[in-house]
């Protein structure tokens, strides 16, 4: 692969990482605990088997869009990329009004529970400890070494949580922190990576970076050739930052390779969600945008 784009000096693309927007979609959202009893959802205090997010109050542009751009983004992550996601489904007030529905995956049964452990509690970090932002202070690399740490099968779960990174990216997630992260126990009390959940393209919504966390994917990533040359990641970041986390090019070059091309679901699913006109539009274009930045490479 071979493109030429406007070159960007290394001083301008360090700026440019350190200034990443670190506004959290998911710290707009209300989230209330639903249970289902005789076919009718109810609010519970606890030990809810679902969780349900309406239209926030904050203002927040096309925030009447935001249910269905999670549960689309969900559904393309699912259908089209067949990554494991947690159940979800849009459902609409008599109003009309929409509101975001996931069924919780650690929920067994009443009280019981899969522990799940999400990716700032398992490396150490809170808010009392590291202040209002500790979410987003590390990289995706520091993930990743946590799962070296916990994961038996540390090398399976990296290459899905790869994916998801890459995802995240190909449909401008700027919310992907290490709270939406998470390791879950297994039945045989093994760890592995969680369903995806929170999966939604914040652009819509607001003017983010490139990626949620402030270390990047991994320490000084903005000095590579390519983010060097073009001021963003493309295929070749993610080809190192693989590499960086004990990933052969032969197992993630495949999966870039899906993201490189413009698959045809997508557009079609987009056309079919509940957006708005405005936000089907904007929705797809961020998608093409980033569709071409993975085409990008030096190699």
């Amino acid at each position: 692969m071979s493109f030429t784009a406007p070159g960007t000096n290394s001083q301008q693309t360090k700026t440019f990482n350190e200034k990443r927007k670190s506004i959290s979609i998911s710290g707009f959202q209300e989230k209330y605990s639903i249970k289902l009893n005789n076919n009718q959802l109810e609010l519970v205090e606890k030990s809810g088997e679902f969780i349900l997010k309406p239209i926030p109050a904050e203002r927040l542009e096309l925030v009447e869009d935001l249910p269905a751009n999670e549960h689309l983004t969900m559904q393309i992550a699912y259908q089209v990329y067949h990554i494991n996601t947690a159940t979800n489904g849009l459902i609409f007030f008599k109003d009309g009004t929409p509101a975001y529905l996931t069924k919780r995956f650690d929920y067994i049964k009443d009280d019981l529970k899969f522990q799940i452990e999400d990716f700032a509690t398992l490396i150490g970090l809170t808010s009392e400890t590291d202040g209002s932002e500790f979410k987003i202070k590390a990289s995706y690399a520091d993930i990743a070494k946590t799962i070296d740490k916990y994961v038996p099968a540390a090398k399976i779960e990296k290459l899905k949580f790869f994916e998801i990174v890459v995802f995240n990216y190909a449909f401008s997630n700027g919310d992907a922190h290490l709270k939406n992260f998470s390791l879950m126990e297994t039945s045989d009390g093994d760890y592995i990576l969680s369903p995806a959940y929170d999966l939604v393209c914040t652009a819509l919504h607001i003017d983010d970076g490139n990626l949620s966390l402030q270390g990047g994917l991994y320490d000084k990533d903005f000095e590579a050739p390519a983010y060097s040359r073009y001021g963003f990641y493309t295929y070749d970041d993610f080809i190192l930052f693989g590499k960086h986390i004990g990933l052969e090019e032969k197992i993630t070059e495949p999966i870039l390779k899906k993201y490189a091309t413009i698959n045809k679901e997508v557009p079609s699913l987009i056309d079919r969600s509940f957006l708005s006109k405005k936000a089907k539009k904007i929705y797809l274009q961020q998608y093409l945008e980033r569709v071409n930045r993975f085409r990008l490479s030096l190699l």
